[in-house]
């Protein structure tokens, strides 16, 4: 739909929908500095095309820091600052390169495993096909794996698409996703998870005892796309092997070769460095003050780190951009909410929610977890541990909603489980109905940094989104650059976002809490499983 559509058919819905005095003079000036002097494209560019990959702690999220610092301050926000909290080492990755040298020569696609070691120069020596996913499949490769580049993934056969990589979701589809989900409580099944994400520690000390030179996976897509996921950045628990993950084309053939002839032999060349010098991460935060200070607070936020096979575009430039599109919008239109609207950019997202979690266990709720183990330790243990016990500004927040779905059209938003703030939402949005942002749905979502709002009882919201081909290939892929953002939705968003947060900021009306989560039952009180291995 062109812009004018958007413009004219939001007009029609202001008129319609009844808001509060003044809120429809402002959301008119919203959609029209969002979408005729939209900055928003200018700024991805500048982000991803300019500064590019932000793993957490790297040289280029430092300068990424510096940069948004910069781009609020600019836009005349107060309050800009950066807010520590531990995370572990840096890592920056130089240069590397995978190649096949027998049987014969060729250049495969590639990537390093964040925070690998580097190698020593160029390694070469052949492969080994060894998938292992317990300890106890050490034994069947005890003795064997001195001198070799052990491939540790399955092969599998391959997956042709089965739908079109690219889509918006049509009305068939929003319907579905108004569905509540049953809350699952299981403690079992917590401590099983954390023991298969400990394995990949066992996995690397065995390897290395073995004398084994370098470890590789398989790229978990098919199409030569690859992401380069690591998660081990504790100081003094990184691991011992250079790992890569290959694309899956190239990791097949060299399956496919192992078995049926000589093994192949790789050079490696891992080119990394460790940070350490630093092992705080920051989230970035600006405000624009309002001017009731009992009023308390709403915010927006979007994971600012990303990996680094792409330049992080989609996931999570997109979100970020929107963020600080909407306070441009919203500073430039003057606004003097009675809230203060607080726009944050949270680092360590991928590897396991840092900076959200850290931020709610320092300024709203305190669950009993030990912060700086392990992402996936922090975000298991975090949302399972009670009691959760409220801090002086529990209150103050009224509302976060959260960007990090990709580069798609908002079309409405998930309750997150809270019914009570539906018909709330649904007026706020009214504004927007002409863009297609019309949809409340009941469903949960996981996976960002909403959820511990949420687990605290907060009204944290994620959007729905258009999800284009953002799961499909470009999520977290060598492909996640601008050329894969949608211009028109991101001036969509960013007017959304500005609206609902103006809306949220000045309302009389607040949207309803869920209770204070406590302890709850075991959701099947009669599983039984299988003993886990020894």
């Amino acid at each position: 739909m062109h812009r004018e559509h958007w413009i004219l058919m939001a007009s029609a819905a202001l008129a319609t929908s009844a808001p509060a005095a003044g809120a429809g003079n402002d959301t008119a000036r919203i959609i029209d500095e969002g979408m005729n002097r939209s900055h928003v494209m200018l700024t991805a560019s500048e982000l991803m095309d300019g500064i590019g990959p932000r793993l957490t702690n790297s040289t280029n999220m430092r300068r990424a820091e510096a940069w948004a610092v910069a781009k609020f301050q600019s836009y005349g926000l107060s309050n800009v600052h950066k807010e520590a909290f531990d995370f572990g080492r840096g890592w920056d990755l130089l240069g590397s390169s995978v190649r096949m040298v027998s049987p014969r020569e060729i250049q495969l696609t590639a990537i390093p495993v964040a925070w690998t070691p580097p190698t020593n120069g160029t390694l070469r020596a052949p492969i080994i096909v060894a998938p292992i996913e317990n300890k106890e499949q050490f034994a069947a490769y005890r003795g064997k794996l001195a001198g070799k580049i052990v491939l540790t993934s399955l092969p599998g056969d391959g997956t042709e698409p089965g739908e079109a990589p690219f889509k918006r979701l049509s009305n068939d589809d929003l319907s579905k996703l108004d569905k509540f989900a049953q809350p699952r409580f299981d403690p079992a099944d917590t401590e099983r998870s954390l023991k298969r994400n400990r394995f990949a520690h066992e996995l690397d000390a065995f390897l290395a005892s073995e004398g084994a030179v370098a470890r590789a996976k398989i790229a978990y897509r098919d199409g030569k796309l690859v992401s380069g996921e690591g998660y081990d950045h504790q100081v003094g628990n990184t691991d011992k092997l250079p790992t890569v993950e290959i694309a899956a084309e190239d990791y097949r053939r060299l399956t496919r070769l192992a078995r049926t002839g000589e093994a192949p032999v790789l050079e490696v060349r891992v080119d990394a460095r460790f940070l350490d010098d630093d092992t705080h991460a920051h989230n970035i935060v600006a405000e624009i003050p309002g001017t009731d200070p009992k009023a308390g607070y709403v915010m927006a936020g979007a994971h600012f780190d990303s990996w680094i096979a792409g330049d992080g575009a989609a996931d999570n430039g997109a979100g970020s951009v929107t963020v600080i599109e909407a306070a441009r919008i919203l500073r430039q239109l003057g606004a003097r909410p009675k809230r203060t609207i607080r726009f944050v950019l949270w680092e360590g997202e991928e590897q396991g929610l840092f900076g959200s979690i850290n931020y709610v266990q320092q300024h709203i709720a305190r669950r009993p977890v030990t912060m700086g183990q392990s992402g996936f330790e922090n975000y298991l243990g975090g949302k399972n541990k009670y009691p959760i016990t409220p801090l002086p500004g529990y209150s103050d927040l009224k509302a976060y909603f959260n960007m990090d779905n990709g580069s798609g059209k908002l079309r409405g938003i998930y309750t997150e489980g809270n019914a009570a703030a539906a018909s709330l939402l649904k007026q706020w949005l009214s504004a927007f109905d002409g863009m297609g942002a019309d949809t409340v749905v009941a469903g949960p979502t996981r996976g960002t940094d909403h959820e511990f709002f949420t687990y605290a009882g907060l009204p944290g919201f994620q959007f729905i989104q258009d999800p284009l081909d953002y799961e499909s290939r470009v999520h977290h892929s060598s492909i996640d650059t601008v050329d894969h953002l949608k211009a028109d939705d991101l001036r969509q968003a960013s007017v959304v976002l500005a609206g609902m947060l103006l809306q949220a900021a000045d309302s009389d009306k607040e949207l309803p809490r869920m209770p204070l989560p406590t302890q709850p039952m075991q959701t099947d009180p009669f599983k039984y499983t299988y003993p886990d291995p020894k």
